[in-house]
């Protein structure tokens, strides 16, 4: 299947085909991955702009290495050394790169909405890396990828995300693309960060604030990290009572099915949503969701330029 979407702005707009392609294209450019030349030509003579304006270090990198593997081109544009800071707008700012022929724009910007906005004048591919508190495409397709990767399906799967899901960007772009492809949802964590409007969203989308509820029964278990960067106010007394209460040990391990996959988007903050000895443990893929981050980005880039894993030959 060829995507026929000029953009990636979020999952919610993704069909389950459009979804499945981009799992199908990514097992293709995974095996690229492996092998001792890891380039392909696919996007030789294009241009890819990483435009950051809001700090990363895992995603960008991955992108930047997505983009080389394709044979790209590629620049590194960051907000603090450009004329964003000197009052230029994000609009001004597309058209001067699209005006160097720049073909894609890797936005992450802390305004939800923004790659959005850039869309509806871009002439280039636009990607959305992560918009405040809104969606992270690319995170949820690679953490869908993972799931489907060793699970070998996600329809009828238990999914639990826990955490910050309030102000999570990475949460809603997973439940969009689980409940879309036939997974359960469950969500945990403190009753100020998990409010119970999010079960209106999908009928396969469960909201508990008992944590040994919600890992019971679960084929996966997504953490995710407190971002007190996008709350207004600290929605928890202290680190170390949310640590006490909804923190991944080895004891609330036991509540776990054995063969569930413990996963992280990243950065982890040890100690307070999970264990080191979790975290490192035989159940985490939290590397093999990095891993998996450069495959399902080349798979991105590759469709938006109107490629077919069919023609790789790989």
């Amino acid at each position: 299947m060829t995507w026929h979407r000029q953009h990636l702005l979020d999952l919610q707009s993704l069909t389950p085909e459009e979804l499945n392609t981009v799992l199908v294209t990514a097992q293709v450019f995974k095996k690229v991955g492996e092998r001792a030349i890891k380039k392909v030509p696919a996007l030789r003579g294009k241009t890819v702009i990483n435009l950051f304006v809001e700090p990363s270090t895992r995603t960008r990198i991955s992108f930047e290495l997505a983009a080389l593997r394709l044979s790209a081109d590629v620049i590194n544009f960051t907000a603090e050394a450009s004329s964003l800071k000197k009052g230029e707008t994000l609009k001004d700012t597309l058209h001067n790169l699209e005006s160097l022929n720049a073909d894609f724009i890797i936005l992450r910007h802390g305004a939800s909405g923004a790659p959005h906005f850039l869309s509806r004048f871009a002439r280039s591919h636009i990607v959305n890396a992560g918009d405040g508190a809104h969606e992270h495409p690319t995170q949820g397709l690679l953490d869908t990828f993972t799931i489907f990767e060793r699970k070998g399906r996600i329809e009828g799967l238990n999914v639990t995300i826990l955490g910050d899901i309030l102000y999570s960007r990475v949460a809603r772009s997973n439940i969009w693309a689980l409940v879309k492809l036939g997974a359960k949802v469950t969500l945990c964590g403190p009753s100020t960060l998990v409010p119970r409007v999010f079960e209106s969203l999908h009928p396969q989308i469960k909201v508990t604030w008992d944590l040994e509820q919600a890992l019971r029964g679960a084929d996966v278990v997504n953490l995710l990290r407190i971002q007190h960067e996008r709350q207004r106010a600290s929605a928890f007394p202290s680190i170390g009572e949310y640590a006490s209460l909804f923190g991944l040990n080895a004891a609330r391990m036991k509540w776990i099915r054995p063969d569930a996959l413990i996963m992280h988007p990243g950065p982890i903050n040890r100690g307070v949503e999970i264990e080191s000895d979790v975290a490192d443990g035989d159940q985490s893929v939290i590397l093999q969701q990095v891993t998996n981050g450069l495959a399902v980005r080349m798979a991105v880039l590759f469709l938006l330029n109107g490629g077919r894993a069919s023609e790789l030959g790989i």
